[in-house]
């Protein structure tokens, strides 16, 4: 029975969202921890150290997650580092067996905001003075292909509709959001990816109390 879930995350406002949200979700016996790392250059360049030193004494009974954000990046290529990387630390990877797995790695495309507009019942439900219409409009209609950045965009349209005129609020949003988010929405692939995983290790409720 697994009954411990570590994340790597390479921000505070990824931590805060998690946070926030896994436990609508997760089933009581299982827990979890969070480690943001001070950026993604940081957490790729120490990632390997890291994990290396969990592969030593990793429990049966707990997985792990690296958490990413795409950003520029080509998807393929990064996903591909982020398995060198478990493989070099003696880890196996979901990726290389769905039943003894220790350790996922899973990339939000092309960043955290990219969920938000996923489910956008969950913003409405947070800022209701925000356009229903949003993820009706081209540019948006799907979360993970928004370009010219996510959290910009989001940002923009928070504010153009009264919110937060001196700028997002990266860390306070994601807490804010993650107690709203409803996976069973969510329109992102990469969050899909994201919570199948977790799903799978931490035989989460379908519907959050």
């Amino acid at each position: 029975m697994i009954d411990r879930l570590v994340f790597f995350v390479e921000e505070p406002s990824m931590e805060a969202f998690l946070r926030a949200l896994l436990p609508r979700f997760l089933s009581p016996s299982r827990t979890f921890e969070i480690h943001p790392i001070q950026g993604k250059r940081d957490l790729l360049a120490n990632l390997e150290s890291r994990l290396k030193s969990y592969a030593k004494w990793l429990p049966p009974s707990w997985r792990i997650f690296v958490l990413i954000d795409r950003d520029d990046d080509d998807c393929q290529r990064l996903k591909g580092d982020l398995e060198q990387i478990a493989a070099r630390a003696g880890l196996c990877s979901r990726s290389r067996s769905r039943k003894n797995w220790q350790i996922v790695n899973r990339i939000a495309i092309e960043e955290l905001e990219a969920w938000y507009f996923a489910d956008w019942d969950a913003v409405l439900a947070a800022y209701p003075k925000v356009s229903r219409t949003v993820p009706r409009q081209p540019r948006y209609r799907n979360p993970d292909a928004i370009s010219g950045g996510t959290w910009e965009s989001f940002e923009r349209i928070l504010r153009g509709h009264g919110y937060f005129k001196g700028g997002l609020p990266k860390i306070e949003v994601a807490r804010i959001l993650g107690q709203r988010v409803d996976p069973a929405r969510c329109r992102s692939d990469s969050f899909r990816c994201f919570w199948t995983a977790v799903r799978d290790a931490g035989q989460c409720c379908d519907r959050a109390e």
